[in-house]
């Protein structure tokens, strides 16, 4: 995969279908600036936008990432196989935003009950306290990142 001969097609197929940079980035959801990027083998898309844009050049994946297109008769030997590497991806990123959600939240209840732990003396009492208010933060952002991976 040469981001550079990738970058040339996407290049050429945008300008085939009379796209913009900023008009090809409306449609799949990034800036402009990223299209450019890529355009110019700075970086490679996203693997989680990489079927939309494909679609959008009406290419195919085998195609963007050898970087050149092929005739129609010829199907792509990787297409089923990008396909099923990329649902595993992204199911693999929801696993791991699902275990940091609940990692963050059982340390917040964690660091919860060790500052009902400790009471006392005044400083004792002042680190009861960060460590209460270091805990609720923690156990929102917690609750944030696994709702928000459950809901994709």
């Amino acid at each position: 995969m040469n981001p550079l001969t990738t970058g040339k097609l996407i290049s050429h197929k945008r300008k085939q279908k009379n796209y913009t940079q900023e008009q090809l980035a409306e449609k799949i959801g990034v800036s402009n600036k990223t299209i450019s990027k890529w355009e110019t083998g700075k970086c490679m898309p996203d693997y989680t936008i990489i079927k939309k844009l494909c679609e959008t050049l009406e290419i195919t994946m085998t195609e963007l990432i050898e970087g050149k297109e092929t005739d129609e008769k010829n199907i792509g030997l990787y297409d089923e196989q990008i396909v099923s590497l990329l649902k595993r991806t992204q199911e693999l990123e929801k696993q791991k935003n699902l275990i940091l959600g609940v990692l963050l939240m059982v340390m917040g209840i964690a660091l919860q009950a060790l500052s009902y732990s400790i009471d006392g003396s005044t400083v004792k009492d002042f680190f009861s306290g960060i460590l209460l208010g270091i805990s609720i933060p923690e156990m929102l952002i917690g609750v944030y990142i696994f709702g928000r991976s459950i809901c994709k």
